[in-house]
C-alpha cells in the first residue's frame, strides 16, 4: 500500500453502506464518502494543479471537514487542517507562508470565501459537485510524499508546519489497528480537533477497519453528563482521547455516577497520564483496556505505548512503555552516548514514523532531525524530542519531563514535572503546573482545586524533599488550555506574573 486512499477504496468496496463518519447533522457511508471525495478531487484536478502541493482545509467538528481532506488527497495534494475558529490574523499569516494550491471550506465559512480568495482559489466542499472523471492524480505519488501537515506552535508560540508522509500514516495505522483490535463492529468517539494530530487515530482507524466514527460535539465536553449520554446513544466502544480530556472527565465526578455502558478500550496520549485520574476511570470501568501513549507530532502521533497491566498508587508515575512497531527509542546522554538502565537522557526516535521535516524551514529541520550518533555506517535519521526519560531493567521507558523544565534551585537540579506529579496526586487538586523564576530563584505552583495553599504545602511535605517544595502557591478556578487540550503553560505564567 502506497497511499492512505487505498484504505478508503478497500473499505468502501467491502462495506459500502456502513457508516463511516457521523456528526450531529449527518452520517456518511463509506461508498458515499468515496464518491464525494472522488468528485471533489477530480474537480480540483481539473481547475488547479495540486500534485504534491498543500491544500488548506478550514476544519470544524463535522463530516464535511473530512470530505475536504479526502478530496484534497484525491487531487494529489497533501491536506493542511486549519482551525476555522482561529483569529483572522493568525490564519492569514499561515496562509501567506503556506501558499496553498487551494483553500477548502464548508457551508459555515462561505461568507469568508472572498477574503480567503486573496491567498488561493477557494472551493466549497459542501456545494453540489460535478460527476467524477478519470482523474486520479494521487496514483502518481509515492508513499514518501506528504499526506498531511499539522501546524503546531511548539514551545516558542511560532507556528511550524510538520509534514507527515503516507508511509508514516500507513505504518502507524496498521500497528494501531492491531493494538486496539478494532473491527467494523466497533464505534469510535472522536474527541480531538482535526487540526490536532491525535485525530489521525480516529480518521484512519475508521478508514482501515470499517469502524464507524462519531464526531463528538465540542459542547458535550463542557457538560460531562451530556458526553456520557452521547457515548451511550452512539454505542461508542473506543476512545482515542487526549490525556487532558481523559483527566477532565475523571475530575468531573461523572464516571462514579454514570459510567458509559459500551466503552471497551480507552487510549490516551498528549501529556503525562496521572495515576489518580487513571484510578478513577479504572474504578468506574474496571473491565476496560487502558493504554498510555506517548509521542510528539514529529513521530506521527505516537512512538511508544504502555497497556496498563497493574495497579498504580495515586502519586506514582506511569511508564510510557515500549516503542511502537517499526519505531525505536534511543535515550542519549549529553555526550550523545546511549544511557544505561536508570540513567536519564533525551528521548530520541527513529523509524518510519518520523516526519519529513518542517515546512520551508531547513534549519529547524536539520536541528531536530539529526544523524544517529550511534550509527556511523550510513545516513540514519533520528528525531530529538527534547523530552527526558529513562529505561528500567525490564526495558520499559519512563517519561522524566522536558529538558527545558529542569531547573537549578538551591544548589539542586530539579525536574518541575516531579513536583507537578506530587501536586496532582493530592486529593482536591484537579490540575497543577509549576514554573521557575530564575531571577528570584523561586518555584511557583499554580493549581485548580478546592484546597487552600497552606493545606497543599503541608501535604507536599510528606511527599517531597524540602528543597523541591514551591515557595509560592496560587489557586485558580481553572487552568487555561490550548485548542489541542494541553495545558497552556505560557498563558498561565503570563496571567500569574501580571497579577503579581
Amino acid at each position: 500500500m502506497n497511499n492512505v486512499l487505498e484504505y478508503l477504496l478497500a473499505t468502501a468496496a467491502r462495506l459500502p453502506d456502513a457508516p463511516a463518519y457521523g456528526d450531529e447533522q449527518q452520517s456518511l457511508p463509506f461508498a458515499e464518502l468515496l464518491t464525494r471525495a472522488r468528485r471533489l478531487g477530480c474537480l480540483l484536478a481539473r481547475k488547479t494543479p495540486c500534485l504534491r502541493r498543500p491544500a488548506a482545509v478550514l476544519v470544524r467538528r463535522d463530516v464535511p471537514s473530512l470530505l475536504g481532506c479526502f478530496g484534497a488527497l484525491w487531487a494529489g495534494a497533501f491536506y493542511v487542517p486549519l482551525d476555522a475558529a482561529m483569529p483572522a490574523e493568525r490564519l492569514e499569516g499561515i496562509l501567506r507562508e503556506l501558499e496553498p494550491a487551494v483553500i477548502l471550506i464548508g457551508a459555515a465559512d462561505r461568507k469568508r470565501a472572498e477574503a480567503l480568495s486573496a491567498f488561493a482559489p477557494v472551493y466549497d466542499q459542501e456545494a453540489p459537485l460535478p460527476e467524477a472523471g478519470d482523474e486520479a492524480p494521487w496514483r502518481e505519488l509515492t508513499d514518501l510524499d506528504p499526506c498531511y501537515m499539522i501546524y503546531t506552535s511548539g514551545s516558542t508560540g511560532a507556528p511550524k508546519g510538520i509534514l507527515i508522509s503516507h508511509r508514516s500514516v500507513i505504518d502507524f495505522t496498521d500497528w494501531y489497528a492491531a493494538l486496539t483490535g478494532v473491527t467494523e463492529r466497533d464505534r469510535l468517539g472522536s474527541q480531538a480537533p482535526f487540526f490536532f494530530d491525535l485525530s489521525v487515530k480516529d480518521i484512519y482507524l475508521s478508514l482501515k477497519t470499517g469502524a464507524g466514527c462519531y464526531i463528538l460535539p465540542k459542547k458535550v465536553f463542557s457538560f460531562p453528563i451530556l458526553l456520557i449520554r452521547a457515548l451511550d446513544e452512539q454505542r461508542i466502544t473506543t476512545l482515542s482521547w487526549s490525556t487532558a480530556a481523559f483527566h477532565m472527565i475523571a475530575n468531573s465526578g461523572v464516571l462514579e455516577k454514570y459510567p458509559p455502558r459500551y466503552v471497551q478500550r480507552v487510549l490516551a496520549g498528549g501529556e503525562a497520564m496521572k495515576a489518580k485520574q487513571l484510578n478513577i476511570w479504572r474504578t468506574a470501568l474496571p473491565d476496560v483496556c487502558y493504554v498510555n501513549l506517548y509521542g510528539p507530532t514529529e513521530t506521527t502521533v505516537d512512538c511508544t505505548y504502555y497497556p496498563i497491566d497493574r495497579d498504580f498508587a495515586d502519586g506514582e508515575p506511569i511508564p510510557i512503555g515500549r516503542a511502537c512497531e517499526n519505531m525505536e527509542i534511543l535515550i542519549l546522554n549529553e555526550e550523545n552516548k546511549a544511557c544505561g538502565p536508570g540513567e536519564i537522557g533525551e528521548l530520541c526516535a527513529r523509524g518510519s514514523g518520523l516526519a519529513l521535516g518542517y515546512f520551508k524551514d531547513p534549519e529547524k529541520t536539520d536541528a531536530a532531525f539529526v544523524r544517529n550518533p550511534l550509527n556511523p555506517l550510513w545516513p540514519d535519521r533520528i528525531y530529538r524530542t527534547g523530552d527526558l526519560g529513562w529505561r528500567d531493567e525490564t526495558g520499559l521507558i519512563w517519561f522524566a519531563g522536558r529538558k527545558d523544565s529542569q531547573v537549578k534551585h538551591n544548589g539542586y537540579r530539579i525536574e518541575l514535572g516531579e513536583i507537578e506529579t506530587a501536586l496532582n496526586s493530592l486529593p482536591g487538586i484537579k490540575e497543577a503546573v509549576c514554573f521557575f523564576d530564575a531571577g528570584a530563584d523561586r518555584i511557583t505552583a499554580v493549581y485548580a482545586g478546592d484546597r487552600e495553599a497552606a493545606e497543599v504545602l503541608r501535604a507536599l511535605r510528606d511527599r517531597l524533599p524540602k528543597y523541591m517544595i514551591p515557595e509560592r502557591f496560587h489557586r485558580a478556578e481553572a487552568l487555561p488550555h490550548l485548542p489541542n487540550g494541553k495545558t497552556d503553560r505560557v498563558r498561565i505564567r503570563r496571567i500569574y506574573e501580571a497579577e503579581h
